[in-house]
């Protein structure tokens, strides 16, 4: 956990420092031409020409079934952390458990004036480690890269991780993806 906040601690540097303007140009920008700039130039490690090597992102990205994820991701400018070192586990929600969501929930979250809760519900869906479908059994809760802990229960046999069932799991080289059939919604508070 405390390596999570050290990433989301770094990405949050790193985002500021991005956005920062150099003293030394000069090109003397408006402050309103620097602000475009920050909100239309993308930087970090999941901006940089493709390796070859596969993260948790390239594999949503990659996969026809989390468009609706990969959206939600890019809206709450998370790419970057999703690309770490890790290892991340990510519960990854299909585009069907989107469209089970309430109508008019995802589009709402999609705006620029919702992206913090965006995010919190985005970093509830990842955990520090790399554990099998199977290993996650021995848990009863996982802490979230949002700071909250979401339940694990074994049902039949089968591990459910805040109610969602594991359809299928992907390895990454900075974690795993576990294939999810719902959306996980942070407890509100």
């Amino acid at each position: 956990m405390k390596r999570i906040k050290n990433m989301l601690f770094v990405f949050a540097a790193m985002t500021l420092l991005s956005a920062c303007k150099d003293s030394n140009t000069e090109n003397a920008n408006t402050s309103t031409e620097v602000e475009t700039q920050a909100t239309t130039q993308k930087t970090g490690q999941a901006f940089i020409e493709d390796d070859g090597s596969t993260t948790v992102l390239s594999i949503a990205i990659g996969s026809k079934d989390h468009t609706t994820l990969v959206a939600a991701v890019q809206a709450a400018a998370l790419e970057n952390v999703l690309v770490n070192a890790g290892p991340l586990m990510v519960f990854a929600p299909t585009n069907e458990a989107f469209a089970a969501l309430p109508e008019g929930t995802v589009e709402n979250l999609l705006k620029p004036e919702n992206k913090d809760a965006l995010a919190n519900i985005l970093k509830y869906h990842v955990t520090p480690g790399n554990y099998s479908k199977d290993f996650l059994k021995k848990f009863k809760k996982l802490g979230q890269a949002n700071n909250g802990y979401v339940k694990v229960e074994v049902v039949d046999g089968e591990p459910m991780i805040g109610g969602a069932k594991i359809l299928a799991s992907m390895p990454a080289g900075n974690g795993i993806v576990h294939i999810i059939d719902k959306v996980l919604m942070p407890p509100t508070e």
